[in-house]
């Protein structure tokens, strides 16, 4: 950038947690959708194939995919590679199961090692024939013979996507589906879920206990445009915030459907300027990161590692709380956070949901990702400000934004290191 008072936009790419659930409502509807600039990554591309191998047509047009439902579960015997996609382990089997067939779904070592046992268990409580991998996740298999409904009580202390799975599955169950969901972390993407699910014509409401009924009735094709993604947005918003520049975003603004767009909150806690409009989102850096304060990024943990990596340069500890099941995604996030800080020279503090780090220079050091593109692209933010950082395996960030390094490049000059 020019100047400090110059306007950047970023070209942030589409949003996977829409994509991927669009996608999967799209195939379950009856007609055509039509999904425009979606995200096109590692995570959505396996999602994108694994709707294929089920016989879902997807063909491309310009910036949009269009996606001719099957009106329905899919049908026959399938196997399915979900590669490291999580939505793909968590949303596809319960789809499976509203079907007829069997469908076996396995992935990645790193998709492997990540929990399944909640949604596997709640099939199996409401009558679906599920025989899971010898340590309870994949590989998984779906002995289909349509989704009955019910009432079922999942465990959600772990991750939301098990609700957000047997959710986008319900409207074509035999009957009302009820789910209670104790423990529920990432609430957020639920409510992104309900509102798709109403997008594509799905009844859905929360009944008077808390839980979640979907009326049967199917779904229907409908035209999506897909926003930038959020918690990609947050690497680059961090980045104006510590260089002391300005960064815009078209697109996410106050109607957003994800719940990371919150991230611009601890950002202005932190003491960046923060403008966001009905169709923008800009931040602007004051030249200095104020800490001194604890927050609770539970509801948007997908973000908390680019406020970790940014914290040495604060000038006061921060505590980031809330973030137990960050440990069960493609790494444990917080030790994986903790380590590496440490590797710099900072102090970082954890505990079980928890991570306080103190101010420090930053000493040069290799970052160890984890193939973990959050760690990645996190880290990467801090060496803007820090030279002598590298990445032992920066292309791990075609998991969700492939070009992230040359945006990052585009919009604040090479990293110091």
């Amino acid at each position: 950038m020019s100047s400090a008072t110059a306007v950047a936009t970023a070209r942030i790419p589409g949003s996977k947690s829409l994509t991927n659930r669009a996608l999967l409502l799209a195939a379950a509807a009856r007609g055509t959708s039509r999904l425009r600039a979606p995200l096109v990554s590692d995570d959505t591309t396996a999602f994108r194939r694994a709707l294929d191998v089920l016989g879902v047509d997807i063909r491309t047009e310009d910036d949009t995919w269009v996606v001719t439902g099957l009106g329905g579960g899919p049908s026959g015997t399938r196997s399915v590679w979900c590669a490291d996609a999580g939505t793909a382990a968590r949303f596809l089997p319960v789809w499976a199961a509203a079907g007829q067939g069997d469908f076996l779904f396995d992935g990645s070592a790193q998709l492997r090692a990540r929990p399944l046992g909640p949604l596997a268990d709640a099939l199996c409580a409401l009558g679906v024939e599920v025989v899971p991998g010898p340590d309870g996740g994949l590989p998984l298999l779906i002995r289909a013979a349509g989704l009955p409904g019910g009432t079922v009580r999942l465990d959600s202390s772990t991750s939301s996507q098990y609700l957000t799975g047997l959710l986008l599955a319900a409207p074509l169950a035999e009957r009302p589906l009820t789910v209670h969901a104790p423990g529920l972390v990432s609430g957020p993407y639920i409510d992104m879920t309900l509102a798709l699910l109403r997008r594509f014509g799905a009844r859905v409401h929360t009944d008077e206990d808390g839980a979640w009924r979907v009326e049967p009735g199917g779904l229907r094709g409908s035209t999506l445009p897909i926003e930038p993604d959020a918690s990609t947005a947050s690497y680059f918003f961090a980045a104006a915030a510590v260089t002391g520049t300005t960064v815009r975003v078209p697109g996410l603004g106050r109607g957003s459907l994800q719940g990371d767009v919150r991230f611009l909150d601890v950002l202005e806690q932190a003491g960046a300027r923060v403008e966001l409009t009905e169709d923008a989102a800009e931040v602007t850096g004051t030249g200095r990161l104020r800490g001194g304060f604890s927050v609770d990024m539970g509801n948007i943990s997908d973000t908390f590692m680019t406020m970790a990596a940014i914290a040495p340069l604060a000038d006061a500890p921060i505590t980031i709380t809330g973030v137990a099941h960050a440990r069960l995604k493609e790494s444990d996030r917080i030790a994986a956070v903790a380590q590496n800080l440490r590797s710099l020279g900072v102090r970082a503090d954890e505990g079980p949901d928890r991570i306080t780090v103190h101010p420090a220079g930053p000493a040069p050091a290799r970052i160890a990702c984890h193939r973990d593109h959050r760690i990645a692209m996190a880290f990467s933010v801090l060496a803007l400000r820090s030279g002598g950082i590298t990445l032992d395996d920066p292309t791990c960030v075609t998991k969700t934004f492939p070009a992230f390094h040359e945006e990052l490049r585009r919009l604040f000059g090479p990293p110091l290191g």
